[in-house]
This record gives C-alpha cells, sequence and structure tokens, in this order.
C-alpha cells in the first residue's frame, strides 16, 4: 500500500507511516497472542484471559487513538526506526489503524464471551488473532487492511 495523493497527485508522505512499524507491533502481538492460547491450552485460563483483556486493550488503542499512537509503533518510532534506513516508501495509516480495530472486535468478542462462560472462547479469539498478526508480521500480509481495501473499493469506507 502506497501513500495517498492529493488532488494534484502529488504524494502526501507527511500523512505515511513506516511500512515496517506495524509489522513490528504484530511480531510482538503475535507472540503475545501465541503465549495466551498456550497458558489458556495449558490450565491457566485466568492467566490467558487477562492477557487477552490487555490486548483487547492494546488493539483498542490503536484503533481509536491511531496507529501512531500505539505503544508499540511509538517503541518501533523512538527506539527500532532510528538504527534503520529510511523506508523506500511510506505507506497510508488508514488501513493498519483500520486492523487494529478488527483485532479489537475479535479480541473483545473473545473477552465477552468469556465473561457469559464460553469455556473455549479466550483460545479461539486469541488463535484467530494470532494467524492474522502472524501473517502481517512474518510475510507482510495484513488481513485487516486488505478487509479495509475491499471496503473501499465497494465504497461502504470513504476515503476523502
Amino acid at each position: 500500500m502506497s501513500v495517498p495523493t492529493d488532488r494534484t497527485n502529488e504524494p502526501t508522505t507527511a500523512t505515511g507511516i513506516d511500512p515496517r512499524g506495524p509489522r513490528f507491533g504484530a511480531a510482538i502481538t503475535a507472540v503475545l497472542l501465541l503465549v495466551t492460547v498456550v497458558l489458556a491450552l495449558a490450565g491457566a485460563e485466568t492467566a490467558a484471559f487477562w492477557l487477552l483483556v490487555g490486548l483487547t486493550a492494546l488493539f483498542a488503542w490503536g484503533a481509536f487513538a491511531g496507529i501512531r499512537r500505539h505503544p508499540f509503533g511509538l517503541l518501533f518510532a523512538r527506539v527500532v526506526r532510528p538504527r534503520l534506513a529510511p523506508p523506500a516508501e511510506l505507506e497510508d495509516p488508514r488501513p493498519p489503524t483500520f486492523a487494529q480495530g478488527v483485532g479489537f472486535a475479535v479480541t473483545l468478542a473473545g473477552v465477552v464471551l468469556a465473561l457469559l462462560g464460553v469455556p473455549s472462547a479466550v483460545p479461539i479469539a486469541a488463535a484467530v488473532a494470532f494467524v492474522a498478526a502472524f501473517l502481517n508480521a512474518a510475510f507482510d500480509f495484513c488481513l485487516g487492511c486488505r478487509i479495509y481495501l475491499l471496503l473501499v473499493r465497494a465504497r461502504v469506507i470513504r476515503t476523502a
């Protein structure tokens, strides 16, 4: 995904983000989600539940405050990115921010269903979110970003 252009067809690079940032955050998130699944399957349901609650809060932070203000994004911007060469191109922050909303919805469903007594809600929600985070971290394939682009093309989401 490249940076959007303005009406003169010039790139609006001031609004773009380093595409490596969301992948960095996805890697940390994938590890935490995998730990959640393992805890839940090992019988540590309470620990898994609270870890999923924390991850749900992080997804909410990214979805509502924006990908640039997410703690993992800030960590990348302040600690990792200064040590790297500049990216070849910048990325529109809207698709990864939308992807955070998808992660929020999936993990929130797991938390709510667990509170309602559904026994496998936490490991299933964590596993679904793990698959998406792993695909982003390992293969630069962002499922939430793809959903965003499909909705934009279907004109469900307006971009300007």
